[in-house]
């Protein structure tokens, strides 16, 4: 979802040396660049450091410390592979970091979980890295967020029977009756979805052992177990999930939107954009007995540490402030990356980017990649991008009962994709009050990869102009702010206020355009794989398989992580963690 909700599962879905292998290291090398001054994550050491002793290489070189990266790091190093990621900013996690401005602990991207802290074959691919680490993450439980829509506000609980009484008092008992036939239609479906750890791919003939010889029998019973008519829906499960709710003639126009606000929300298309696995995971996952969603304590940069954590456990390097000018080819393979200022970095067996594959292609000399590649890379499709409203205040006046998600929907024939339309808005002190000083809240407001680029491309960041288009263009989440904290919120006392823009987005973040992502929709195209044209060089992050979502960005980095040891280590790993 657009950069603040994901659920917790999906079906494949200036640097001279560095540290020994004795030594692990999370630092900002003296080769630094723009980035935001008060940004810090709050909890791990970071050491100032302009040099590092030992040799200028490593066996793996990831390329960006987002979700993926770290999770690819981290299974490489578990895998005991000297790996070393380079991240451009002053703080690891990219669109998944924090940040903290006079006493407030933000977070700058996902806030919503669940299944985080599940195991076994059926959990969160985040959690089965976690799991592989040895690392966890403790969080607070919930069960609700408040909606407003133009029938009404309410609040939303997750789960099999709460949802039917909100549709029965703001939509009809016909949005009742066709909310229980998508349920259960789909639900069965689930175990077909979840049948296959996301942990268990890698992208060579090697799949064959972790994937179909593990897991197979597996698949079939559930395929047994659903019994011809279920056997046959779960050949839609890589088709778009819009043919399901057709197929079952949902004509309910709450029911209808509804869906396509929840899969917008999960991967930033509509309906007749996902596929029905992702969807139908997600459906299990709340509306089943006993679910409820998870937020990490301390926040999502909690996160962001607990990988890195376990990516130093393991002997791997973190280098922070470390900005990839370049990946270097030779003899038509990738073999290190030239950092900004000249220092090489040799990468002795691959370099794994994390960055979008568009910022990749521009790391890349342009006469080592095929023209097709480029051509391919230059067709796809691109989410837009964002406005960020992040909000520091007191919580005098505000009621207790906040609750820390809110969704406002201000026109639904506009549709849940379009500009202006739909606010996100995320309030994590509500369940974590260390985020914000005593007394205090922190508030992250966003509209979801719906902000047009082409708005602000080319403007000036200082001139009066974008300061005008600034104001204008956040103006929607004020309100939205206003209508979820009612009239004891004053925006004129806000003692933080950070208006965010897609050039923001693209300064900060380092993403082209301030893109959320692919805009993929399902069953017209897919998204790209790990490996590239060029040997040694993969990618892994939401622009490849199986895209965009922090449990999706994990699955990326794990497959890739997978793909570069042997089967036999691969496997070994799958026993260790129970999968």
């Amino acid at each position: 979802m657009a950069l603040g909700l994901h659920h917790g599962g999906l079906f494949f879905p200036k640097f001279q040396s560095l540290p020994s292998r004795s030594k692990t290291v999370l630092a900002r090398s003296s080769n630094s660049h723009e980035s935001s001054p008060s940004s810090s994550n709050g909890s791990l050491p970071l050491k100032q450091k302009k040099t590092f002793p030992g040799k200028p290489e490593a066996d793996i070189v990831v390329i960006g410390s987002g979700i993926g990266g770290l999770c690819c790091a981290g299974l490489l190093a578990r895998y005991q592979q000297d790996v070393l990621v380079l991240e451009s900013h002053d703080q690891p996690g990219g669109a998944a970091h924090s940040f903290e401005i006079k006493g407030y602990k933000f977070d700058s991207g996902p806030s919503l979980f669940s299944g985080f802290q599940s195991r076994g074959p059926q959990a969160n691919p985040l959690a089965q890295v976690l799991d592989a680490l040895g690392e966890s993450v403790p969080c607070a439980n919930y069960d609700s967020w408040m909606v407003y829509l133009p029938e009404g506000e309410f609040l939303s609980r997750i789960g099999p029977t709460e949802f039917y009484k909100d549709l029965e008092k703001y939509a009809s008992q016909n949005a009742v009756q066709e909310w229980k036939k998508l349920l259960d239609a789909i639900l069965p479906l689930s175990a077909a979805a979840m049948a296959l750890p996301p942990l268990s791919i890698r992208g060579d003939l090697g799949v064959l052992s972790t994937v179909a010889a593990r897991y197979a029998p597996s698949l079939l019973k559930s395929f047994i177990e659903m019994g011809p008519q279920g056997a046959l829906g779960a050949t839609k499960l890589l088709r778009p999930f819009s043919e399901i709710v057709d197929s079952l003639e949902l004509k309910d126009p709450f029911i209808r939107n509804w869906v396509d606000l929840l899969a917008f929300l999960l991967a930033g298309v509509k309906s007749n954009g996902i596929l029905s696995a992702e969807m139908i995971y997600m459906f299990a996952e709340w509306y089943k007995p006993g679910c409820s969603l998870e937020y990490p304590l301390h926040g999502s940069g909690a996160i962001v540490d607990a990988l890195v954590r376990g990516i130093q456990k393991f002997g791997g390097q973190v280098s922070l402030s470390s900005h990839v000018e370049k990946i270097v080819v030779e003899s038509g393979r990738a073999t290190g990356v030239m950092l900004r200022g000249g220092q090489f970095i040799r990468a002795k067996k691959a370099v794994v980017s994390n960055a979008s594959i568009w910022d990749t292609l521009n790391l890349l000399p342009r006469e080592a990649v095929p023209n097709s590649y480029m051509e391919r890379i230059s067709r796809t499709p691109q989410c837009e991008s964002f406005m960020h409203l992040h909000l520091g205040f007191d919580a005098e006046g505000i009621r207790e009962d906040l609750g820390i998600h809110h969704i406002v929907v201000n026109d639904w024939e506009r549709g849940v994709d379009a500009d202006q339309n739909v606010v996100l808005i995320s309030i994590p002190s509500a369940l974590s009050p260390d985020l914000a000083p005593p007394g205090k809240h922190i508030l992250h407001a966003y509209t979801p990869g719906t902000e047009p680029f082409e708005l602000w491309d080319g403007l000036d960041r200082r001139s009066p102009e974008y300061k005008k288009l600034k104001s204008e263009r956040s103006e929607v989440m004020w309100r939205a702010v206003e209508r979820t904290l009612g009239p004891g919120f004053n925006r004129d006392r806000c003692e933080v206020k950070l208006v965010g823009t897609p050039l923001t987005h693209k300064r900060f973040l380092r993403r082209n355009r301030g893109t959320y992502g692919p805009a993929i929709q399902a069953g017209k195209d897919s998204f790209l794989g790990h490996s590239t044209p060029i040997p040694q060089l993969y990618c892994c992050g939401d622009s490849t398989f199986p895209g965009i979502g922090v449990p999706a960005v994990a699955a990326s980095g794990a497959i890739v992580a997978n793909s570069l040891v042997p089967v036999s280590q691969h496997s070994l790993l799958l026993d260790a963690i129970g999968i």
